[in-house]
């Protein structure tokens, strides 16, 4: 499925001028069929699959307990 700029900064929840700054650098693939780039949607799923993993990797960091120190010793 192609998407037109506007949808593809919906999609990604960035600026339209920021999608085409992207399209410039060539760091998204699109294709100028004479009156506007169309981007292919699946070349973005690789990278939300990756944020998703990475985000729950974090979550599990942050929850993950911090286990007592055997040196300190109880003064009480």
């Amino acid at each position: 499925m192609y998407l037109t700029i506007k949808e593809t900064a919906e999609y990604l929840s960035y600026p339209e001028s920021y999608v085409e700054s992207l399209i410039q650098q060539k760091k998204i693939r699109a294709i100028y069929d004479g009156k506007q780039y169309l981007i292919y949607k699946e070349q973005f799923n690789a990278h939300i699959k990756q944020m998703e993993k990475y985000k729950e990797l974090v979550e599990e960091i942050l929850n993950e307990p911090i286990p007592e120190d055997r040196d300190i010793k109880d003064e009480d």
